[in-house]
């Protein structure tokens, strides 16, 4: 198992990176201490992979995550939506007991078992 994107994502992440002028930058998803529930999730263009990185490649697009996110992150999807609310990537995460009513933030699960709750970034 690892993060995987899905197509509407990886869209996504393609028509941002096409206004850079790197070609190396990467989409890094992070996970950090702080939000409502405990955690949040970040994202950040990155060009540089570094020693504790899994490169993840979906859709012709390169994923970095750290090893401590990773142990959060395994086995989530990262969407892109397009709602009546607006736009957002959603991860849908397993790994998560709970997420705040923000959708940015969540609380993991003791067992490292969740229950498929999805947050919106």
């Amino acid at each position: 198992m690892s993060v995987n994107l899905t197509e509407n994502a990886a869209i996504k992440i393609k028509s941002l990176l096409k206004s850079e002028e790197n070609k190396g930058l990467k989409l890094r998803i992070f996970v950090s201490g702080g939000g409502c529930s405990g955690f949040e999730y970040g994202f950040t263009f990155d060009d540089e992979i570094k020693e504790n990185d899994t490169v993840v490649e979906n859709f012709d697009v390169g994923l970095l995550v750290d090893q401590m996110s990773m142990g959060m992150l395994e086995g989530s999807e990262v969407d892109y939506q397009t709602s009546l609310q607006g736009e957002s990537f959603v991860i849908r995460n397993p790994n998560a007991a709970s997420t705040c009513g923000c959708g940015k933030s969540f609380t993991p699960a003791e067992s490292g078992q969740g229950c498929a709750n999805v947050a919106e970034y």
